[in-house]
């Protein structure tokens, strides 16, 4: 926790955000993208309000748990329609094409 007393927070939250944002080009999935908003956030909030260390932790994991799940019912709602629906599914590509064995 002397981490966070010595340096400004915000700078430290704001640095997490953008290593976690840069993580997601290299980490399959989508999840680290919305922990680095709600880091960034917490940063912005930290800078604006001079919060304490545990109302930033607290601010972080609320934002992070809020953020992932809402984001992820929005996507189950209303998924994004592709031109090609069966682009990664090789398998089902195949499904009704003929071809000559040799």
């Amino acid at each position: 926790m002397d981490l966070f007393e010595t340096f400004d927070a915000y700078w430290l939250w704001i640095a997490i955000g953008l290593v976690l944002g840069a993580l997601e080009i290299l980490v399959p999935g989508v999840y680290l993208i919305w922990v680095a908003v709600a880091a960034i956030i917490t940063g912005l909030a930290t800078f604006a309000f001079d919060l304490s260390v545990a109302i930033q932790i607290v601010i972080f994991v609320l934002l992070s748990l809020v953020i992932v799940f809402g984001t992820r019912r929005f996507l189950t709602n209303s998924p994004i329609e592709s031109s090609d629906p069966l682009l990664n599914q090789r398998g089902s590509r195949l499904i009704g094409d003929s071809a000559v064995v040799t």
